[in-house]
Order: C-alpha cells, then sequence, then structure tokens
C-alpha cells in the first residue's frame, strides 16, 4: 500500500506556513503543520490540518514534535520547510545582544537544529527536500534591518555550504527568496521593535517615527506584494521538481535587485537599496 508523501512545516500559525500547508495538503501531501503555540495549534487541528505544537528555540521541543511526526510517519519524512521566523527592526547600533540572540535562535540556530535532527531520516531513505525561508534581504541589506538582514544572510551561507556537503545523496537544499508577501510580518516586528528599540533614546528617533507610519499601516506597505500562496506554490515546485533550483525568487523587488546586485558596483548597489527603503 503506498502512503501520501509527508512534508513538516514550522511557523504554521498564519502567512506563508499556513498558506503552505493549506496547499500541500489539498494537492495530496500529508501536512504536519508546525506552530510555537498551542492555541495556535488547536486551531489547525479544528481546521482539519495535522498540526503540532514545534517551538523551534526550544531543542527539546524539536525533538518530541521530530519524534512524534516519525512516529506518524513509519520513520519517513520527504520534505521539511523551515518557515518560522520573525524581523526585528532597528538600527544595528540600538540592538542589543539579547534581541539579537532571539533573532538567531529563531531565524537561524532553530532551523539548523531542526535540519541536523531530520538529516538521518533522509540519508536512511536516501531522499529528501530541505527548503528555507530566506528573504531578499538574505542577499539586499538595507537600512533599519541589521539584526534579520544578519540572520538571512547566514542561513543563506548555511544553505549554500549544506547543498555542498550534500551532493549525490538525494537530498536537496533550496532557498525561496521572497520580497513583500501578505502576512502577519509587519506586526509581529513591530512588537518587537516597540520591545527592544529605545526609540525616544536614539539617534535615528526621527527615521524610527517615519519607519512606525510604515509598520502601523494598515494594507499594503510595499508596492508589488503578493499573496502568501505565491511562496507556497515556490516551495511545492522545489519539492516536485527533479531538480530543484538552488534559490526562488519571488517578486518583482527579489528579482529587480538579484540583478543589481550582480551588475552594480558595492557603492552603486548601496545607493540603490538606499532609495529603496
Amino acid at each position: 500500500m503506498s502512503h501520501p508523501p509527508c512534508i513538516l512545516i514550522t511557523g504554521c500559525s498564519s502567512g506563508i506556513g499556513y498558506h503552505t500547508a493549506k496547499l500541500f495538503a489539498q494537492r495530496g501531501w500529508r501536512v504536519f503543520a508546525s506552530c510555537r503555540r498551542a492555541e495556535d495549534v488547536a486551531r489547525l487541528q479544528a481546521e482539519g490540518l495535522e498540526s503540532l505544537q514545534l517551538d523551534v528555540t526550544d531543542s527539546a521541543c524539536i525533538e518530541r514534535a521530530l519524534q512524534a511526526v516519525l512516529q506518524q510517519t513509519g520513520g519517513r519524512l520527504d520534505a521539511l520547510f523551515n518557515n518560522a521566523g520573525f524581523g526585528q527592526p532597528g538600527a544595528v547600533e540600538d540592538i542589543h545582544r539579547q534581541a539579537m540572540r532571539e533573532q538567531f535562535e529563531t531565524n537561524l540556530f532553530g532551523p539548523w537544529e531542526l535540519t541536523n535532527a531530520v538529516l538521518p531520516v533522509m540519508r536512511a531513505q536516501g531522499h529528501g527536500r530541505i527548503i528555507y525561508n530566506s528573504s531578499i534581504l538574505g542577499f539586499a541589506a538595507m537600512r533599519w534591518r541589521g539584526a534579520y538582514n544578519a540572520s538571512k544572510f547566514a542561513m543563506e551561507g548555511m544553505c549554500d555550504t549544506l547543498r555542498q556537503e550534500l551532493h549525490g545523496t538525494g537530498i536537496f537544499v533550496s532557498l525561496v527568496e521572497p520580497g513583500p508577501i501578505e502576512s502577519r510580518f509587519r506586526p509581529n516586528a513591530l512588537q518587537r521593535f516597540l520591545q527592544n528599540v529605545d526609540v525616544a533614546g536614539s539617534v535615528h528617533r526621527e527615521e524610527y517615527e517615519r519607519q512606525l507610519v510604515r509598520l502601523k499601516k494598515e494594507g499594503h506597505a510595499a508596492p508589488f506584494t503578493l499573496p502568501a500562496t505565491a511562496v507556497g506554490e515556490a516551495v511545492w515546485q522545489a519539492v516536485s521538481a527533479s531538480r530543484p533550483r538552488e534559490r526562488y525568487r519571488i517578486t518583482k523587488p527579489t528579482k529587480v535587485f538579484w540583478v543589481l546586485r550582480r551588475v552594480l558596483s558595492t557603492r552603486a548597489f548601496d545607493w540603490a537599496l538606499r532609495k529603496a527603503v
């Protein structure tokens, strides 16, 4: 008796993770949609998704969640989508060490640890797909986003290394690099900004006040914003293609800045990035 392919997705409470989980379930995959909070797990279960609690900042939680998935699948896992993450806004000089730790724990160290836990399973079965949700800010560093930029640049370096180390194993690693996407990214970033940045005491106070207007804006804050399903479709391509691409660039800004990064000098590229913010 054949079994449907199965995928574990992190960060499914809303946005990209949620819509990717729904898309894969609709297309016949067995989806394990994980969330950090128990109430979100219960909500997704009520919607008919197989959901479980997984906080990528907690090593014991990673182990429990993965073992629960493997018990359900008979030890198989065809794909992992490392989607969980958040953005910590603020100038580099205003981000304290603890805020930087929290940024990297969620955006890099957790996905790194979860990947390492999954790899023995995929090696034993001789195949697997591992997809990471990066960003346009994984190759184009923009102002006021230093912590997030750094976490995504580091993610891309890790993936480029892992892809080479897994060559010939049947396990493929891909990055998706979205630009502006409909999600709860901005409200979550606003919460982190107010929690960790001393706006009134910063030399960047005037700029922050302008940024707060953008973070609080209803609807799309940037042109060329696409629905979260656009990322889900890219993840689908990464798991279904016989030879998946290393990078899936999503939204017009991502594609434009990828070209500009390749053809402009560093000084000219910096100018373009400053204009884009």
